[in-house]
């Protein structure tokens, strides 16, 4: 397999979860009005769900591809991804949609997890971060066509036949697998599965500064792309009434910022994945203080509306430039490990970015104040945590 081939194998095992998630947002005032008539925002939830199940996830993918393979763990993962879609088209309740969305995540965890330490398995440092940095060009490109099609399948068969084009797309990536891909982790390289080798793993893992604090600013980093998700729906319908155009611009959205990735795949090589990761957060520093200044001035709401989207896409861009350099920057020290670090650092960030964006995301009140406070406050902590990374590793003895 060559390395474009398995790179664009690694995008599609990501798009998978944007394909998830995003094909699912022009359906919300659907699910809300057919499943929770007396509070429609209650139908983001179904998009936090999906993210807290797959953050429960990636706990085990990793681990059990450490000690079964990678190939059984994608397989086993998408074989539940398919059931528990099917279930969902079924539900009958939003509480019954909800837990099969998290039974979704659950399994969507297997190709999400499993095809980063598949990455770690054949490459390592700076080329590592340019392989997932054009994976994750995928990963926010697929946005700018899930809604549009998610829409489409919502005017031709209703918004439950978005499970059933979904399930597709993850059969035809399994189908890829199976005939193309090898397996990446030799048997003499496997680890048993064990509860006193994953906590010693564990250890290793948090004991690691440069790790740990790349998994704290990774989970804001995720939560301020989850809080955007959620959010992004309401915010075009109920405050600017471009509910039927909006996933046009969404789709341009994700055009412009899914060239973040390519764009960091070039520069990540000269410049280091720290600086880019710190860089790209002070920026969005910036934009989101005058989205929150800029939104309670008496605008027309044009021009509003042009400032959000402008916001929208520098966060978006943002994300293609830091999610995939932390990811590396947490798998580097520990390539002996590849599976377990892989669960973990998925695990924590998307489990705790789904909790933080859920509750902000309820409290949607027809303003951008809680969408702007919610970014704002976590890119800045997140900034700092870089800055304290920074002297961490100057302290560092050089090896």
């Amino acid at each position: 397999m060559s390395k474009a081939e398995l790179t664009a194998l690694v995008a599609m095992m990501f798009a998978t979860i944007a394909f998830s998630i995003d094909a699912m947002l022009p359906a919300l005032p659907e699910i809300g009005a057919a499943l929770s008539p007396n509070d429609i925002n209650r139908a983001q939830l179904i998009l936090t769900a999906f993210m807290f199940g797959l953050g429960i996830g990636t706990f085990f993918t990793g681990p059990l591809s450490d000690a079964f393979g990678r190939k059984p763990v994608i397989l086993v993962g998408a074989t539940v991804y398919v059931l528990s879609a099917a279930a969902a088209w079924a539900s009958s309740s939003l509480e019954l949609l909800l837990i099969t969305r998290v039974i979704m995540g659950l399994g969507a965890a297997g190709p999400r997890v499993v095809a980063i330490a598949i990455v770690r398995d054949l490459f390592s440092g700076r080329e590592m971060a340019r392989v997932l940095s054009i994976a994750m060009m995928i990963f926010t490109l697929v946005p700018a066509f899930a809604p549009l099609l998610g829409l489409g399948i919502i005017s031709i068969a209703g918004w439950r036949a978005i499970f059933i084009a979904i399930s597709l797309f993850l059969i035809i990536v399994v189908i890829w697998t199976i005939l193309r891909l090898p397996e990446t982790l030799a048997p003499e390289n496997r680890r048993a599965f064990k509860i006193p080798l994953l906590m010693k793993a564990g250890r290793e893992m948090f004991a690691h500064p440069t790790v740990r604090l790349s998994i704290l600013v990774q989970t804001l980093c995720m939560g301020s792309l989850l809080t955007m998700l959620t959010m992004v729906q309401p915010v075009y319908d109920t405050i600017f009434g471009r509910a039927d155009s909006f996933p046009f611009w969404f789709g341009l959205v994700a055009l412009i910022s899914g060239s973040a990735s390519m764009l960091n795949a070039i520069v990540v090589v000269k410049v280091g994945m720290r600086r880019m990761v710190t860089w790209s957060l002070a920026s969005q520093i910036i934009f989101s203080t005058a989205v929150l200044v800029l939104s309670n001035i008496a605008l027309p709401d044009t021009v509003q509306f042009a400032i959000f989207v402008a916001w929208q896409t520098t966060l978006f861009f943002m994300v293609g430039m830091t999610l995939g350099n932390l990811n590396a920057m947490a798998m580097e020290p520990m390539g002996h490990i590849a599976g377990m670090a892989a669960s973990v650092i998925g695990a924590i960030s998307t489990v705790f970015g789904a909790i933080i964006a859920a509750p902000i995301g309820l409290l949607f009140d027809g303003s951008l104040l809680p969408l702007s406070v919610g970014i704002l406050t976590m890119i800045s902590t997140a900034f700092l945590l870089m800055l304290r990374m920074g002297r961490v590793e100057a302290q560092m003895p050089a090896e």
